[in-house]
């Protein structure tokens, strides 16, 4: 069983992702579980699923810097915006 791809996770979507993500943790418990009592029969299973995890955390978190700079690229086109709108003129009366 070979290990799997990068591409494979991108092409998730961001629920599925963290479905995996949970999956994955959740088998990685059970085969701690499974070498503590001796029954473990696939040490490997270990890399890949660490292999997996690590490719599922790095996908999640380039979503996540990804909307960081779009939402910090719209504060900011919105800050310009309102700083280039003209003000209202108060007459002192």
């Amino acid at each position: 069983m070979s290990l799997t791809k990068i591409k494979e996770a991108r092409e998730l979507s961001d629920a599925a992702v963290a479905e995996q993500i949970l999956a994955v943790k959740r088998q990685l418990m059970e085969l701690r579980l499974q070498q503590a009592t001796g029954r473990m029969e696939k040490p490997h299973l270990f890399k890949h699923a660490k292999h997996r995890l690590a490719q599922l955390m790095t996908v999640e978190r380039e979503r996540q810097i990804v909307a960081e700079k779009e939402a910090a690229a719209k504060s900011a086109a919105a800050k310009e915006t309102a700083d280039s709108a003209p003000s209202p003129e108060v007459s002192p009366e």
